[in-house]
């Protein structure tokens, strides 16, 4: 009796440990069911319902954390900032910002300054980073890329700044030649100096404001909405007869050659006032008794063929690191030039926008004192013609307006072409 006791009461003690030890497995796994594991921290299900859904279509970059700082969802664009790197936020001031708001609950924005990854440049992106509690365990970070509003910003003071800078320019000096002109009332020559200043500080004033309307015009507009098929002819002949007086007061002789009867597709009014600007710099910009060229051809291209118009002239050239902003609103590669001879800087700012909003570019090759080939490539409107362009349209000379045949280089899509292009040179 006392085996079988023993044996009755050993079972007991066993089955008890047995249910005591299952009870806390039990919960054992209940608590760890109920903590977010290293897989679970990357899954949908501990959102809230309906949140996925919303970030997923929020225009921020969004990241949300947990208790521990781990990251439970991140949207691509938020590893595309560099915000996450390794399941973990990237950016310590944006971790802080989480753990104060997880703490107090209270919602936090800051802007700020942060290195790119993958540059060596040490250019600062610059973003605003909102924190906000989400739920009662969860922490939503949104950031929002602000570099490109920045860099509109800084544009836009930059073109006020310069609009001022050049408006002050002549309106001071017309003021000061008038208070000359009314002192010197009975010095005739004097008044009659002063005038001719006046008036030419007018011009300056006036050609400012009217390329300060076009480049509004041809930023604003849209040039497909009245488009007709141009002919590329008249453009060139339009462009030679707008410089005519002013390389004939210079003696440059101005030649067209190339290919004939091609269109572009376009808006008429753009298109004349951007070749017009090249020429014009051209001329400018050319030593006396020099030549300036426009060359005319087609070139296919995969998508469409394309019509190049190379200006060419034997001015002073430019310099390779002013060619990379040649092209900016009132550069201007010779300031003091520029200003004796009352450029403004925004003609090839205008040039800049005609191409590009006709789905266009334009180029430029330039080698200092051996002159400058702009080139403007715009879209050709197609048009039945009796034969193609042959390769020697594209290549014959340039006959001027005495008959002279000029030796500019015709092949603007190769700038190898332009190596041969002759130093200044004066004409007999």
């Amino acid at each position: 009796m006392d085996v079988n006791a023993a044996v009755a009461a050993a079972a007991a003690i066993a089955g008890l440990l047995t249910g005591v030890i299952a009870m806390l497995a039990f919960r054992v796994s209940e608590r760890e069911q109920r903590r977010p594991t290293r897989t679970s921290l990357h899954t949908d299900a501990v959102l809230p319902p309906g949140v996925d859904t919303v970030l997923s279509v929020l225009r921020s970059s969004a990241v949300v954390l947990d208790e521990a700082d781990g990251v439970v969802k991140a949207s691509s664009a938020a590893y595309a900032l560099g915000l996450v790197r390794g399941g973990k936020l990237a950016v310590e001031p944006m971790l802080k910002m989480a753990r104060d708001t997880r703490r107090d609950g209270e919602i936090r924005q800051v802007e700020l300054d942060l290195p790119r990854r993958g540059t060596g440049r040490g250019e600062a992106l610059a973003v605003s980073a909102r924190v906000a509690p989400l739920g009662s365990r969860l922490v939503l970070l949104l950031v929002e890329d602000l570099t490109e509003a920045r860099r509109i910003e800084a544009v836009r003071r930059d073109f006020v700044a310069n609009v001022s800078h050049e408006l002050k320019t002549p309106v001071g000096a017309l003021s000061l030649l008038s208070e000359a002109v009314m002192d010197a009332s009975d010095d005739p020559e004097a008044v009659e100096r002063f005038a001719g200043r006046m008036q030419i500080e007018a011009t300056r004033l006036t050609n400012l404001v009217q390329e300060l309307i076009d480049l509004s015009r041809v930023q604003n507009d849209d040039p497909l909405e009245d488009a007709e098929p141009v002919p590329v002819d008249e453009l060139v002949a339009e462009a030679i007869d707008r410089c005519r007086h002013q390389a004939g007061t210079k003696e440059i002789t101005m030649a067209a050659a190339g290919a004939a009867d091609l269109r572009v597709w376009g808006n008429r009014g753009q298109l004349a006032a951007a070749l017009g600007n090249l020429v014009e710099n051209a001329v400018t910009y050319s030593p006396a008794r020099t030549r300036v060229g426009i060359a005319v051809r087609s070139v296919a291209q995969p998508g469409g063929d394309l019509i190049e118009i190379a200006v060419t002239d034997q001015g002073i050239g430019i310099s390779d690191k002013d060619k990379e902003r040649v092209f900016e609103r009132f550069y201007r590669v010779d300031p003091a030039r520029s200003r004796a001879t009352g450029g403004t800087g925004l003609g090839l700012a205008i040039v800049k926008h005609v191409a590009a909003s006709h789905g266009g570019e334009v180029t430029v090759w330039s080698a200092e004192g051996q002159g400058s080939t702009f080139t403007l490539r715009l879209p050709e409107a197609r048009a039945p013609r009796s034969r193609r362009p042959s390769e020697r349209d594209d290549t014959e000379g340039l006959d001027g307006e005495a008959g002279e045949t000029s030796h500019l280089s015709l092949q603007p899509s190769d700038p190898s072409a332009y190596a041969t292009l002759p130093s200044p040179e004066v004409l007999p």
